[in-house]
C-alpha cells in the first residue's frame, strides 16, 4: 500500500517533470478550462472580416463552455495593435487573437514590431479561407483588370493603392498582383489609427485608385456603385460575386491569393489549454450553423490539427519572405 507521503512525492515529481518538459500528456493536470470569461481580440476594426467571424464564433464557444466569450476590436498601427495586446496578455488561454494571414506575413515585412509574430504566439486553429476582391473607385476610370493594368503601364509609378498596412493580406495581395501584372504603383500606407473601413473610404473618395479587400467589407459599396469589382483573387469565382471574374481569368494568368483566418494565443500557454482550444474551436467550426454562416459569407471552413496549422503558418511566412525578396521590398518600420 502506498503511503500518503509517497503519493505526495510522486505527484510532486510528476509536476516538476511537466514544468520541465511541457509535455502534452500532462494536460490532465490543467484545471478545467475555461473557468472564467474568454476574450477574442481582433485587429481590423468593427465590421471587418475577423470581427464578423469572431462574433459568429463567440456565441458557439460560449454555449459549449458555459462561459461568456466576448469580442474586442483593437485596430490601429497597421493592424498590429491587436496582436501587440495579445502578446502582452497572460499566457493562460483566456485572451485569443483572431487574425488573418497577416499574422504570418508581417514577420517578413515589419522590423520593429513590439512582438515577434512567430515566436511570441502559438497557432491554435485554422478557421476559414476565402477570396479577396480587387476593386477600384468609381472615379478611377477603370472597370476591368485589363484596364487597370493598361492605366498603370501608361503612367508607371503614378497610380496609388491602399492597404491595411505592410505585412497584411491586403498589402501582400496587391504586391503579388502588381508583380504578376508587371506594373508599378505607389503604396499609400494607413494612418496609425485607421481601421479597414478608413482604407476602403480612401479608394471610394479617390485618394487611392485600387485596393484588394475582403468581399464582405466592400460588398455594400459594390452594390451601391461606389466601388467597381475587377476580379476575385482565388482560382474559383466567389458565390458572393458570381459575375465577377477571377483575376487570373481577367488578365493576370495564374494569380491565386486567398485570405485565411485563424486563432492564436500567447507563447507559453499550457499545452493542455492549447489542445482543448484547438479541438473545441474545430468542433464548433464543424457545426452546421457555423458552416452555413461561413458559406453564406463566401468562405470555406479549414480543417487542420493544431500541429498542422502551426506548420502552415510557418510555411506562409516563408512564402511571404520569398515574395518580398523577389520584388525587392525592404522590411519597413511599423507605423
Amino acid at each position: 500500500m502506498r503511503t500518503t507521503a509517497g503519493i505526495v512525492t510522486s505527484l510532486s515529481l510528476l509536476l516538476v517533470g511537466c514544468a520541465v518538459t511541457h509535455a502534452a500528456n500532462c494536460s490532465a493536470l490543467e484545471p478545467d478550462f475555461p473557468v472564467k470569461p474568454v476574450h477574442i481580440i481582433e485587429p481590423f476594426g468593427l465590421g471587418g472580416g475577423p470581427d464578423l467571424l469572431a462574433r459568429a464564433l463567440a456565441p458557439k464557444l460560449s454555449e459549449l463552455w458555459g462561459q461568456p466569450v466576448t469580442v474586442e476590436n483593437d485596430p490601429g498601427a497597421g493592424a498590429t495593435a491587436g496582436p501587440a495586446h495579445v502578446a502582452k496578455s497572460p499566457a493562460d488561454g483566456y485572451t485569443l487573437l483572431m487574425n488573418t494571414s497577416a499574422q504570418a506575413y508581417s514577420a517578413a515585412f515589419l522590423k520593429n514590431l513590439p512582438y515577434d509574430p512567430l515566436k511570441d504566439f502559438i497557432p491554435v486553429a485554422a478557421l476559414t479561407s476565402q477570396p479577396y476582391v480587387l476593386v477600384a473607385g468609381k472615379q478611377a476610370g477603370v472597370a476591368t483588370v485589363s484596364e487597370l493594368i493598361a492605366a498603370a503601364k501608361a503612367k508607371p509609378g503614378k497610380l496609388k493603392f491602399g492597404s491595411t498596412g505592410p505585412g497584411t493580406g491586403t498589402h501582400l495581395g496587391v504586391v503579388k498582383f502588381n508583380l504578376s501584372a508587371g506594373i508599378e504603383a505607389v503604396d499609400v500606407p494607413p494612418q496609425a489609427t485607421d481601421a479597414i473601413a478608413d482604407i476602403v473610404a480612401g479608394t471610394i473618395e479617390g485618394r487611392t485608385t485600387y485596393l484588394i479587400a475582403p468581399i464582405s467589407i466592400v460588398l455594400p459599396h459594390i452594390r451601391d456603385g461606389k466601388l467597381l469589382p475587377l476580379g476575385v483573387t482565388t482560382v474559383r469565382r466567389s458565390t458572393l460575386l458570381p459575375q465577377v471574374p477571377t483575376i487570373a481569368e481577367a488578365g493576370a494568368a495564374g494569380f491565386d491569393f486567398p485570405i485565411w483566418y485563424g486563432i492564436w494565443v500567447p507563447a507559453g500557454t499550457p499545452a493542455g489549454v492549447v489542445d482543448k482550444l484547438s479541438k473545441d474551436i474545430g468542433r464548433v467550426l464543424a457545426g452546421p450553423d457555423l458552416r452555413v454562416w461561413i458559406t453564406k459569407h463566401g468562405g470555406e471552413p479549414m480543417s487542420m490539427t493544431q500541429p498542422e496549422f502551426a506548420r502552415f503558418v510557418q510555411a506562409e511566412s516563408e512564402s511571404a519572405a520569398r515574395l518580398i525578396n523577389a520584388v525587392g521590398i525592404k522590411p519597413r518600420t511599423n507605423p
